[in-house]
């Protein structure tokens, strides 16, 4: 319908005129019936300059006689170039309809975008753009320098994109000038048109869909977009594709089973959108009806991962006769940072999971999941698409002859056992029905509960026992206690997802002089650091492994402090003892050495001995020490003589029971069940069955009565001293 637009009305916009008439432009819309006749058939029009027509209209005047002018001027439809152009050419013979697509070339070039690990490159590109700009200042020749510098340049840029880690090459697949999979597509076909809708109601722009031509054959291209700037990435929704997507691409897999035509899947998607309306409409059945389609699809499938493959949003997409990875894409079932935040706690931890989960181009390959990798650049796909594009096709082109050669059965047979030989199978050994497991953060350093007390009790009597102020091996010992104790501290601050304040707390103390005290803000902050750390430490079940190393490092710092507290009192008791009770308590001790080789026993020296004891207790007492006792001293060699074989009679009787009852047959699938998992339900039953057989067959009146024996004999014996010298304990003596 034509529009006119009638300017009318007193707006205070108007213009007027020496007659007192006035022109007004408030915007009126009438249809072409409306005065159409009597504004276009009429003489008295008059054009004006601005190509508005205008009239002075018989009756119509105001309250005072004026006459007003309306002014109607001719609007033209607005000209869209979507869906259909004005002017179609119906014997297009190549090319793309560029119309049907919003795919349309960007304004401007996208921005360089420099991920961290390549800030070595840009370095070196400062420096090659700097000896140009000299060299265009100057006039002189540095043609020697910047081809060495570029060299330099190629060099590092091999040796880096030759050694990417898996998060690397993740970073490198979520590149924002990575190309999409229109450019691609673009680049390969010599004719393309793409295809819309899910003919439910619905076009999702995150899933492209259309018929391309490469070599003269026809191919159904299905693919998923990620956008090129902000913009297209919100229209595109990050490539995430709702439950109308995976449909459009269900009908479009159906319509070239239909006429044949050999199907090519683009992947790049971080996975399948999951908000509550694609829930709603059926995320999960909308994937597993393509999963289910596509095996019985009959035309060859060919899949070309181009970015990054998120879990069933990728293979909804993705089960070809052949996949393709691009060597610098990632497939994974889960991100990396999904990964780590669930298994370590923290998203920090994304290398870590990248590197386990196996997400890499070469890794899929190896394991049979991919058929062949695409060969990218130096520097990314990003660096030359076309080039990328172009290794693209080729691969596509040979898989395409190789299978358009199979028959209908043939092709459906390969597909079925590319995916049934992924993985691996192992027989023959037995699988527990039901087995805990524990999906807390496992501590590959963590000793179990026996190892620490073992290396505690070993690290307390070599600090007892040190014969000299420090000992290497102990101090040795002790170090490596503190780095592992360290170590751990530093994996739960970053398991915690305290490390960012931890480090902040660290530039803060650092910036701050060292006579400086703390401000009272940087003590409550490194309080509420604290308190935090520990409330997370304090919970049940978490960081065990940190727990014992801290209980350990704890009693290995009281035995220090003990021991140093200890070696001072003695030395102030030792200046305080005159020299004659030190040469009468030595004449004493080489009386008791006679004495054990059965030398009789001098009277005298016993008297004198009596005498020096009440001597030294005198001088204890004059410095301010209580006495709490004397103790009878015992051989220590000879009391570790009898502990030794209290040990052997006990470990002879239980062998004889064990012989009598029979458990040899129990103790060795006890041993055989503890390999496979110590901490399983029959484990503990079988050590419930042994210890219980053992405690009836063992006749242990003795051996208790011996050890009761031994254990008093222990405790009168003096553990307070050591070397013959008196140390402190709690400040008795």
């Amino acid at each position: 319908m034509t529009t006119i637009s009638l300017v009318a009305g007193n707006c205070g916009r108007g213009r007027g005129y020496e007659d007192g008439r006035f022109e007004f432009r408030s915007n009126l819309y009438l249809g072409k019936d409306f005065l159409a006749s009597d504004l276009f058939n009429n003489n008295p029009f008059r054009r004006r300059a601005n190509g508005c027509l205008s009239k002075a209209l018989k009756g119509f005047e105001n309250g005072n006689g004026r006459r007003f002018r309306v002014i109607a001027r001719v609007k033209k439809g607005k000209k869209h170039d979507y869906p259909w152009p004005d002017n179609i050419d119906l014997d297009i013979k190549d090319g793309h309809l560029t119309y049907l697509s919003h795919f349309k070339p960007l304004a401007e070039k996208p921005k360089p975008v420099t991920l961290p690990f390549e800030k070595p490159l840009v370095d070196l590109e400062k420096k090659i753009i700097e000896v140009c700009r000299m060299a265009d200042e100057t006039g002189l020749d540095f043609t020697d320098q910047i081809g060495a510098l570029e060299n330099k340049y190629q060099q590092a840029l091999k040796d880096l994109y030759t050694h990417l880690t898996p998060i690397q090459r993740l970073a490198i697949a979520r590149h924002p000038n990575r190309p999409t999979a229109l450019d691609h597509i673009l680049n390969i076909t010599e004719k393309w048109v793409e295809l819309h809708g899910d003919r439910a109601g619905y076009d999702d722009p995150a899933m492209v869909t259309g018929i391309g031509t490469m070599d003269g054959k026809s191919y159904m291209f299905i693919g998923q977009q990620k956008g090129r700037n902000t913009k297209e990435n919100i229209f595109r929704n990050f490539a995430m594709p709702t439950p109308h997507g995976y449909r459009k691409a269900l009908r479009m897999m159906k319509y070239a089973d239909h006429h044949g035509l050999p199907i090519i899947t683009f992947v790049d998607t971080p996975g399948a959108y999951a908000d509550l309306k694609s829930e709603e409409l059926g995320q999960g059945e909308a994937i597993a009806h393509n999963l289910r389609t596509m095996f019985g699809l009959k035309v060859p499938i060919v899949t070309v991962v181009v970015g990054e493959g998120g879990s069933g949003g990728a293979l909804a997409i993705a089960c070809p006769n052949k996949l393709f990875m691009l060597e610098n894409s990632v497939l994974y079932v889960a991100s990396p940072e999904a990964c780590a935040a669930i298994l370590w706690k923290s998203s920090q931890a994304a290398p870590k999971a990248a590197e386990k989960l196996r997400i890499t181009a070469q890794e899929h390959y190896k394991r049979k999941i991919a058929d062949g990798i695409i060969p990218e650049p130096l520097g990314g796909a990003h660096a030359d698409p076309v080039w990328t594009s172009q290794q693209i096709r080729l691969a596509i082109t040979q898989a395409m002859d190789e299978l358009t050669k199979m028959d209908t059965e043939e092709l459906l047979h390969h597909r079925m056992l590319k995916f049934r030989s992924i993985g691996g199978f192992q027989e023959g050994k037995p699988v527990e029905p039901e087995r805990k497991r524990n999906m807390k953060p496992s501590d590959a350093s963590m000793l179990n509960a026996a190892d620490i007390e073992s290396d505690l009790e070993k690290l307390k009597k070599n600090i007892l026992e040190a014969k000299v102020p420090s000992d290497p091996i102990t101090d040795q010992a002790i170090e490596k206690l503190k780095q592992d104790v360290d170590n751990e501290v530093t994996r739960a601050f970053i398991s915690m997802g305290l490390q960012e304040k931890l480090e902040s707390l660290k530039l803060e103390l650092s910036r701050a002089s060292d006579n400086q005290t703390l401000n009272r803000n940087l003590k409550v902050k490194v309080d509420k650091l604290m308190q935090e750390f520990k409330q997370n430490l304090s919970r049940p079940g978490t960081y065990l492994g940190l727990k014992q190393k801290l209980e350990k490092l704890s009693m290995v710092s009281r035995l220090i402090e003990q021991k140093e507290k200890g070696k001072k009192l003695k030395a102030e008791i030792n200046q305080k003892i005159p020299s004659e009770i030190k040469e009468k308590l030595e004449q004493l001790q080489t009386a008791q050495a006679n004495l054990s080789k059965g030398d009789p026993l001098d009277e005298d020296l016993v008297a004198e001995a009596v005498k020096a004891k009440k001597e030294l207790i005198e001088v204890l007492k004059s410095a301010n020490l209580e006495i709490v006792g004397v103790a009878k001293r015992k051989a220590a060699a000879e009391l570790q003589e009898k502990i030794v074989n209290v040990k052997k009679e006990i470990d002879g009787e239980i062998e004889r029971v064990i012989d009598i009852a029979g458990l040899h047959g129990k103790i060795e699938e006890l041993k055989a069940e503890m390999a496979i998992d110590s901490s399983s339900p029959k484990v503990e039953k079988l050590q419930a069955e042994i210890k219980e057989e053992i405690r009836t067959s063992l006749d242990d009146t003795a051996l208790k009565q011996k050890v009761e024996n031994l254990r008093r004999e222990f405790a009168t014996s003096s553990e307070e001293v050591i070397d013959d010298k008196v140390i402190a304990e709690n400040g008795r003596w």
